[in-house]
């Protein structure tokens, strides 16, 4: 499971939400090992006059820009598998939205194990569960 929430700062597209779904899809997968099944991506648009960085709308900087929180359980990927997904995540969303403005953030939140779930049973109990059968 994880849980990903992408905010675009261009106009809704339901081919760019096709896409960028897919992306974040194969990249939460292949490098960071989740389950497609138990992965719920949601995506938002903000206009690019509304985004701001460095206090100057990506509009007049001629970019877009993106923000993805993801959030996974902790101690379940390794830095290094963080650091390739944020790496895949930067370059996939660029070639899909064009000139990119660097101030573009991927969140990878490590969500204590207590703390969440899905189905109404948390992560800590599922893995108890996993271990004693």
């Amino acid at each position: 499971m994880p849980i990903l929430n992408l905010t675009m700062s261009v106009e809704p597209n339901a081919q760019l939400t096709e896409q960028a779904a897919a992306l974040l899809m194969k990249h939460t997968h292949g490098i960071l090992h989740k389950a497609p099944e138990l992965t719920a991506i949601a995506i938002q648009y903000v206009p690019a006059q509304q985004w701001f960085v460095g206090g100057v709308t990506v509009a007049a900087q001629r970019k877009a820009s993106f923000f993805l929180d993801i959030k996974v359980s902790d101690e379940t990927n390794t830095a290094q598998e963080k650091a390739a997904y944020i790496d895949a995540v930067y370059r996939g969303m660029a070639e899909l939205l064009g000139p990119l403005h660097e101030v573009s953030y991927v969140h990878i939140d490590d969500a204590r194990p207590a703390a969440w779930g899905w189905g109404g049973v948390t992560q800590q109990v599922r893995a108890v569960r996993k271990a004693v059968s």
